[in-house]
């Protein structure tokens, strides 16, 4: 049995109508999705990360080679990305999360305004993240491809991922065309917070 699995999403593919379209989730998680996880099971197979779990390959991906580190990080950052998606999101956090954004960011507002900014100048392929630093504190940052702040090839921004926006053009093409703009307001709507919040708790707890 492979080491790695597709997960199984927790809603509908036409759940996220009318932000995102059951087309686009149906083909970005059984096609784009399906393939990182099975490229990743080939990738890993007779090698030393065979059985390793996930996180750790990701945090010393330099030493295992393009394949590894691309599929690898698409696997993770889809499964993160599909994890924060509801149709029943809270819109808004709340509790020490709240309280981290607005002080690193003014606002949770601002902090929309900024992770829109970094998507739309992420020239290409990517992600935009909102991530822990390794102090605690909350940063934001993009990243080329399928890489992520876990990656010890990121020389920056490193850290732990709580909330990861796809801005490949396969998670958003059907129904905004080349209007990434849109994609990312829209993300706004079914973006669950209480996931974030619980993503963030682990890993402070983590970290202490």
């Amino acid at each position: 049995m492979n080491k790695f699995q597709l997960p199984k999403l927790p809603y509908d593919y036409a759940a996220l109508e009318p932000y995102f379209d059951q087309q686009t989730m149906h083909i970005h998680h059984q096609r784009h999705h399906q393939a990182y996880v099975d490229n990743l099971n080939k990738a890993i197979l007779g090698t030393e990360v065979e059985e390793a779990e996930l996180v750790d390959i990701l945090k010393a991906v330099s030493k295992y080679g393009y394949a590894v580190r691309n599929n690898a990080g698409g696997h993770y950052n889809h499964t993160l990305y599909w994890q924060t998606l509801s149709p029943n999101a809270k819109k808004k956090p709340t509790g020490r999360l709240a309280d981290e954004i607005n002080a690193a960011f003014g606002s949770l507002d601002e902090l929309k305004t900024k992770l829109k900014e970094a998507g739309l100048m992420q020239f290409g392929s990517g992600w935009v993240w909102l991530y822990v630093k390794y102090n605690g504190g909350l940063n934001i940052a993009a990243t080329a491809n399928q890489d992520n702040p876990l990656m010890d090839t990121q020389i920056v921004n490193r850290g732990y991922p709580i909330l990861g926006i796809d801005v490949w053009e396969h998670a958003y093409y059907l129904k905004y065309q080349n209007r990434r703009a849109d994609y990312l307001d829209a993300f706004w709507s079914v973006l669950d917070w209480s996931v974030v919040e619980n993503n963030y708790e682990s890993v402070i707890t983590q970290i202490s």
